[in-house]
Parts: C-alpha cells; sequence; structure tokens
C-alpha cells in the first residue's frame, strides 16, 4: 500500500540498495527498514497483518535495527487511528492519529509546506529550520509525549510532521518527492547506526 517504485529510486540516488519486499523473514533480516505508505490506515494494518509483517516489523525494531515510516508508514507506527472508524496500529510510538477538521480547511492538506521547531537529531542532520518538504495527507499524528515530536510543520493548527521513539523515526510528508531536503533526509537515514 505505497509508493514504493519512487521511495526505491529516491534511496538508490543517495547510494542506498533497497530491496522491495513482502516476505517477513528478509523485513526481520533487514539493516534498516522503511515503511512507506499511501491509502487508508485499516486497509494498510490488515496488509500488513495477512502477511506476519507486523510481527517482522516489531521483532526488527526490538533487535534495534532502525525504522523510519513516510506517511501513512508514519501514521501505522502509532498507537490508534480514528480513520474510517477505530484502528489499533504498530504501537511503536504512543500515540493518535486524527483528522484534520478545522471548518474551511482544505482538506487533504497538499503541496509545499515547512517543517518547525526542528530538534537535534540524526535524522535531521543539515536539514535548516523552515526547510520545505511535500505533503499528501488528511490525518495527522498526535504523539503521546511532546519528547516523540522532533519538528511540527503548520496546517490549519501546529501538528507533528517528523516523530521519533528510540530507534523509529517517521515523517508525515514525502520526502521522495521533496527534492534535495528529501534526499538528505533519506542519506541521513542510510547513516544512522
Amino acid at each position: 500500500m505505497g509508493n514504493l517504485r519512487s521511495v526505491e529510486k529516491a534511496v538508490e540516488a543517495v547510494g542506498g540498495r533497497p530491496v522491495i519486499t513482502g516476505d517477513p523473514d528478509a523485513v526481520r533480516k533487514g539493516t534498516r527498514l522503511i515503511l512507506p505508505g499511501v491509502g487508508a490506515f485499516g486497509d494498510a494494518m490488515e496488509n500488513l497483518r495477512r502477511g506476519d509483517l507486523d510481527n517482522a516489523i516489531l521483532e526488527a525494531v526490538k533487535s534495534g535495527r532502525p525504522l523510519l515510516g513516510l506517511c501513512l508508514g508514519l501514521q501505522l507506527l502509532f498507537t490508534q487511528s480514528e480513520e474510517f472508524g477505530s484502528h489499533e496500529g504498530l504501537n511503536l510510538i504512543p500515540g493518535n492519529v486524527r483528522k484534520f477538521n478545522e471548518p474551511g480547511l482544505r482538506v487533504p492538506h497538499v503541496g509545499w509546506n515547512q517543517i518547525e521547531g526542528v530538534q537535534s537529531n540524526p535524522l535531521l542532520q543539515g536539514i535548516r529550520e523552515g526547510s520545505y518538504f511535500y505533503f499528501v495527507h488528511s490525518f495527522y499524528v498526535a504523539p503521546a509525549v511532546t519528547k516523540s515530536v522532533l519538528c511540527w510543520t503548520n496546517y490549519g493548527h501546529r501538528f507533528c510532521s517528523i516523530a521519533r521513539s528510540d530507534n523509529v523515526w517517521g515523517a508525515q510528508f514525502h520526502p521522495e518527492k521533496s527534492q534535495d531536503a528529501g534526499k538528505k533526509l533519506f542519506s541521513n537515514f542510510l547513516n544512522i547506526s
């Protein structure tokens, strides 16, 4: 349920050698994982469960491997989503996924927007405050604790646009469509040990 080829090409562009897989054993053995996603939360979680990929991801993270969720992939890292009902996520970052519901706000949020309040973190090394990234989403993450927020973006209100918990990171935007800033984020992720 994702933009696999565009993420694969972006990772290759910064020197990575990505493998797209639906094999849980390959996920368990991966040196680092990227979970991209486009679509509905409940359907995506069902696809992960059906292939035993949810357990493979949890085992890889528990063993210390870095994981980066992108767009819906970020949302899947959270405890629960209110998209089309109530759905349980991977619970790697405590918090919920909520819908933009400000009156008069155009949803989905589509286009270039800035990150602010950038925290010091290896994933964000060399990415400046105010950098622009490309967003396409109708839901946003609300971490249970502020320390999980690496940066914010404003759209109707301030929301978490990059989250982290231990060896798990997630970005609400699409770095694979975000030109130089997106390439820098992928390069940083490949260099996290």
